[in-house]
């Protein structure tokens, strides 16, 4: 990716398992083979699939971190292949800085870092900013093409 191209929300949707209104990032703004850069502005919007009683809780901020790893999953992958699905299994050292999200004004920078992995598994790092201050950071685990690896074939 270009230092100067930036791919939207439309490139995102076509490329994670999230449609529609859980498509929760605008854009990619920056990408490289270990990292990737995108904002979302999605925390404020009152119809945010991630809402409850109204609230956007903090937490939520780990999917925000997930789909951009899947986003920079479909960029590494091999052009006009399907991007690999890929499971969330485990999220780590998770440290919360905020209540909400949606009380936030202005976008979030959510970032991932690849930091390890296999042709099976990814290691990421993650951090969410929001005006340059840190609200959430972790690491996540995700396993590629879990359902295929366990025997289970989409119907």
């Amino acid at each position: 990716m270009s230092a100067a191209q930036v791919l939207d929300r439309a490139w995102i949707a076509a490329r994670i398992p999230h449609g529609g209104a859980m498509c929760l990032l605008d854009a990619v703004v920056a990408c490289d083979a270990q990292r990737i850069r995108c904002t979302a502005t999605s925390h404020v919007s009152p119809d945010n699939p991630l809402r409850s009683k109204g609230r956007l809780a903090s937490v939520c901020g780990i999917e925000y971190a997930a789909q951009a790893m899947a986003a920079h999953g479909a960029l590494l992958g091999a052009e006009g292949r399907r991007p690999r699905v890929g499971m969330l299994t485990s999220v780590r050292g998770v440290q919360i800085h905020v209540d909400r999200l949606d009380t936030l004004d202005g976008p979030l920078d959510v970032e991932a870092e690849r930091i390890g992995g296999d042709d099976n598994t990814v290691l990421y790092r993650f951090t969410i900013h929001n005006a340059g201050r840190l609200l959430l950071s972790g690491r996540a685990a995700v396993i590629l093409d879990a359902a295929h690896a366990a025997g289970f074939v989409a119907q």
